[in-house]
């Protein structure tokens, strides 16, 4: 039976569930779902004591990263309207154990609605690692709760579920059924007490690169100074200079292809807000190498619990022979290193300057989920479709449904 409690704008119900542990001690769940940009600016509390109770480390599992990604990327069109679908699960005790931050998206095309269902973070690469907050020992009795209230607002097509592969994700699997496919893991590397004893645990290759990135300065009479931006204003101004160097090294000729990811205006004024938000907070670290008094590389990092995790990047190509980027990333290892900090994440994708560091590799996953309908089905073949332009099916209906966001 449902609770008895007066409705707030911000809910459209709550559930009971008793859920039966091991220990023959059932938690009571309810869930409420948070629709309004006000309903999730309330969860500041929710989200800090979840911080504390999961340990986690991402910045994009923050609230100021969650909420301030609703105010700038939540489309409003008439071609595609995004609403949150936070659901928020707490026990008996009326303390949050859950949220799961689902983004409700619905596509027009004349009388044809297509709505999709997702984690927060469909943006362009923006939103590296898209998840949810689950406080250890509720993952099943959560997943399951999540099984019955989302049926009851049956109104998707799809679900696209992304995640880590831990306990949450394996029992949300087997409540859906979900069949969870790979996409690039993550790589974090696990610090030891001193630069010295981190350094003489690294591959050789990688050694006599970190030799060559002092000694080549060296040599050639440069000498740098590493300036560590913390403070909203200085934060404000580093990453300015970060995107000219980001947008360099994405022009930079190569094999590799680097997409400069702040070309939008809208990204930049993004990350200037959240980064400003948690720098208040000091957890941004923008890390930059100087050279005769410019700033010729620049990482950002966010401090998230006892973690740094570095974010994107940038460098000057003139530079480049000195191999810039590396002493930067090098730098930034030293001072979490003296910091006391545990862990450093080296962000995604499975690439030779993440695992030349041989960090530990941390799997990712994706799961499509669909309604049931035969209209569901066919709707997400036709947008997937669209998405590809792949031949000239693709060409003609990318052109008549709106497949693609713009973000600038």
């Amino acid at each position: 039976m449902p609770r008895a409690r007066l409705p707030r704008p911000r809910d459209i119900g709550s559930l009971h569930l008793n859920y039966s542990s091991s220990l023959g001690q059932p938690p009571e769940l309810t869930v409420e779902v948070v629709r309004s940009l006000e309903g999730v600016a309330e969860l500041e509390g929710d989200f800090a004591r979840l911080q504390a109770a999961t340990g986690n480390t991402l910045p994009f599992a923050l609230f100021e990263w969650q909420l301030t990604w609703c105010r700038h990327f939540r489309r409003q069109d008439p071609s595609i309207a995004d609403e949150p679908l936070f659901h928020v699960v707490r026990n008996r005790e009326g303390h949050c154990v859950a949220i799961v931050p689902l983004m409700h998206t619905r596509r027009r095309l004349g009388m044809l609605n297509i709505v999709s269902l997702g984690l927060l973070g469909a943006d362009p690469a923006i939103t590296e690692i898209r998840t949810s907050l689950v406080q250890p020992g509720y993952a099943v009795p959560v997943a399951n709760i999540l099984s019955q209230s989302l049926p009851k607002d049956g109104d998707w097509d799809w679900i696209q579920w992304t995640g880590m592969c831990d306990e949450f994700c394996a029992a949300l699997g087997r409540h859906r059924g979900l069949n969870w496919l790979p996409v690039p893991p993550s790589f974090v590397l696990d610090l030891p007490p001193t630069w010295d004893t981190f350094r003489a645990g690294l591959k050789r290759n990688i050694r006599e690169s970190l030799r060559h990135c002092y000694n080549s300065l060296k040599r050639d009479g440069h000498t740098f100074a590493l300036n560590l931006a913390a403070s909203p204003d200085s934060v404000h101004a580093a990453l300015e200079r970060l995107f000219v160097l980001h947008a360099l090294r994405a022009a930079m000729p190569g094999s590799i292809p680097h997409p400069n990811h702040f070309a939008g205006v809208g990204a930049r004024r993004f990350l200037h807000e959240v980064c400003g938000e948690l720098a208040a907070r000091d957890m941004v670290r923008v890390f930059q190498l100087e050279i005769a008094g410019c700033v010729v590389a620049s990482r950002i990092g966010f401090v998230v619990g006892d973690s740094l995790y570095l974010y994107y990047s940038g460098f000057d190509p003139e530079w480049s022979k000195y191999s810039v980027m590396t002493t930067t990333v090098a730098e930034a290892i030293k001072y979490a290193i003296a910091q006391g900090i545990k862990t450093v994440n080296l962000s995604t994708g499975n690439d030779v300057s993440k695992t030349r560091w041989s960090p530990r590799e941390i799997p990712h996953q994706i799961a499509y989920e669909h309604s049931g309908r035969v209209k569901s089905r066919l709707v997400r073949h036709v947008y997937v479709k669209a998405r590809s332009g792949a031949g000239l099916q693709g060409w003609l209906l990318h052109h008549l449904i709106p497949g693609r966001r713009h973000w600038n």
